[in-house]
This record gives structure tokens, sequence and C-alpha cells, in this order.
């Protein structure tokens, strides 16, 4: 694995292990669940070619960064106060943010939250969208069925079941909801009872574009991590919407990218609508929809997300 430029930054009372490589306007790369900031490792260097600093770091929760205890320290105003520090403590008045499953939704909303020090933001596999209290959350909406953000709520029971042996885990959540997954497996029906694993993909092969010492990588992190700090962002889907009603008919002004794989299972997501994003986005320069990939697109097809990203920040990147 390629030497990384770690530095520790300390803010909004959290001390965050972030990758800062290169020189000129910055760009900071936010990942998602269950992630780490080794997600962008095919797009640090070209993007730190193309004249821009990369921060990318481990978010509140994952890897080497903190990790609190209170959940409500994972809420969306933690979460995006985290990006603006990071900023301000490379010593940028205004950056782009760039965000990959959870960290779409804390880029969109750094975009609304902190509009000012936003010059343009990049969402990935999760479009910007505000569901009503409850609606993801509550099992009365899934019948009998299992959703997994309903599992995710009580604290303790996804972690035992994914720290039971965190190397199956992971390769099968990675697996599952890849391009070489076979369609429909995530949404297979299953009880409420059911844990998140069952009936997903388990097998030694790894999926496209992760390779065993990848795995090898992100297994060494959530021994180091555990899965507490990332599952509590879930715990706080409600709270977002509670506490951020002034967001709740506010557009996103900046100039915006929408990246997702064809075969991505968030694009199935009850109510996803991405024909409705240009109401909620009116400045959204375009939406990349990569044929075969699923949701791991920046490790899935580098080439072809490095190509849409720089093809967009050569024009917005360093705006404002």
């Amino acid at each position: 694995m390629k030497q990384r430029n770690f530095r520790t930054i300390k803010t909004n009372g959290v001390s965050l292990r972030t990758v800062v490589e290169g020189q000129g306007p910055l760009v900071i790369l936010l990942h998602g669940w269950p992630q780490c900031w080794y997600l962008w490792r095919h797009q640090i260097d070209p993007l730190v070619e193309a004249g821009f600093q990369v921060a990318v770091p481990d978010q509140r929760g994952y890897g080497g960064s903190d990790a609190p205890e209170e959940i409500n320290a994972y809420d969306i105003i933690h979460l995006t106060g985290d990006v603006v520090g990071i900023a301000d403590a490379l010593g940028y008045a205004t950056f782009t943010v760039i965000g990959h499953d959870w960290g779409a939704p804390v880029a969109w909303n750094t975009a609304l939250l902190h509009e000012e020090r936003v010059n343009a933001v990049v969402g990935m596999s999760v479009p910007y969208f505000r569901y009503p209290v409850g609606a993801l959350t509550k099992q009365e909406n899934f019948a009998d069925n299992f959703w997994y953000m309903v599992y995710f709520q009580k604290p303790g029971i996804a972690e035992a079941e994914f720290e039971a042996d965190i190397r199956r885990s992971l390769r099968m959540i990675y697996a599952s909801v890849s391009g070489s997954a076979p369609e429909g497996i995530f949404f297979n029906p299953k009880p409420s009872t059911s844990g998140f694993l069952d009936g997903l993909i388990d097998s030694e092969q790894q999926p496209l574009g992760v390779t065993q010492e990848d795995l090898d990588y992100y297994v060494e992190q959530y021994k180091r991590s555990g899965f507490r700090g990332g599952l509590s962002w879930y715990r706080n889907i409600d709270r977002n919407m509670e506490i951020t009603p002034e967001l709740q008919d506010k557009k996103i002004s900046q100039p915006a990218l929408f990246i997702a794989g064809e075969k991505d299972v968030v694009l199935k997501f009850p109510g996803m609508n991405l024909d409705e994003m240009s109401e909620w986005v009116p400045n959204l320069k375009g939406q990349v929809i990569i044929k075969s990939a699923g949701h791991w697109v920046s490790v899935e097809y580098p080439e072809v997300v490095n190509e849409a990203l720089l093809s967009f920040l050569k024009d917005f990147g360093s705006q404002r």
C-alpha cells in the first residue's frame, strides 16, 4: 500500500486522522459505511496531479479518528462541523466537498449549512433527499420484512453481529452490494427478526475492485474502531431532520454533480427518484450513472469516476 501523509486534525471536539496531500484549492473526500479514508485510494493522486490539495479523513467513529460515546455526537451538525473544521485547520476559507454513501448526505448538508464555505459539491451513491421522520426507522413501515436501518437503531445488536467475525462481515457487505453481486440480493425478502448478514453473499472471492490486501487493511481498521461509531450515524437519521427545520425547503445552490453505479442498491430505496433531484439541486451539472457498477463506484470503476470528477472540478472546484 502506498504511504500516505497522515495528519491528526483536532476540531469540533474530536481528533480526525486525515490524509492530506498536494497543493492548490482544497477538496475534501468523505467516505461512508462501512469504510474509512481508504475508500478514496484511487482518487487521491489524480486529484493532486490535477492541482488540488486533498484532505481525506476517517470520519468520526471510524478508523484512526475519535469515536465519541454519545449517540447525539454523530448528528448532522457535528458531522458537517467536522468538515468545516478540517478546512479551517488547513487554512482554507472555501473548499469543494465530495461524499460517498453516508459521506454524501454529509457533503450535501455541508453545502446547505455552510453555504458560504462550499465552492461545489459532489454526491456519490446517495442523492440529496429529506425523508419524513420515522419513514426509514420504524418497523411498521416495512410490515414484517427486515429493513437494515430499523435493525441498526438499537445500540449493541448490529455491533455484536458484525464484530463476531469482522473479516467475514466486511467481506459479505462489500460483495453483496458490489457490481459483482447477483441482481437484487440485498433486497431479497427476509423476516424482520433476521440479522443483517442473513442471506447475503459469503464467498472467499473478492468483489470487483477489492483485493485481499484491501480487505486486510479494512479489517485492521475495524479491529481498531469497532462498528459502534459508524452505526451511530444511522441512529441520528430522524434527529437530523428534527434539528434542521430550516433546511426543509432549502435548495442546494452550489454547482453539483451526482455519480452512482447503475446497479447501486441505494437507487432502489423506497421513494428514490433521481428525476426529482434537480428540484432540490437546481445547479446540478449532471448525473453520471456508471454501467455495470454497484455501490462501490470509486473502487469498481475508478478511471470513470476520476474522469467525471476532474471534468467537473476543472470548472467549479475553485470557484467562490
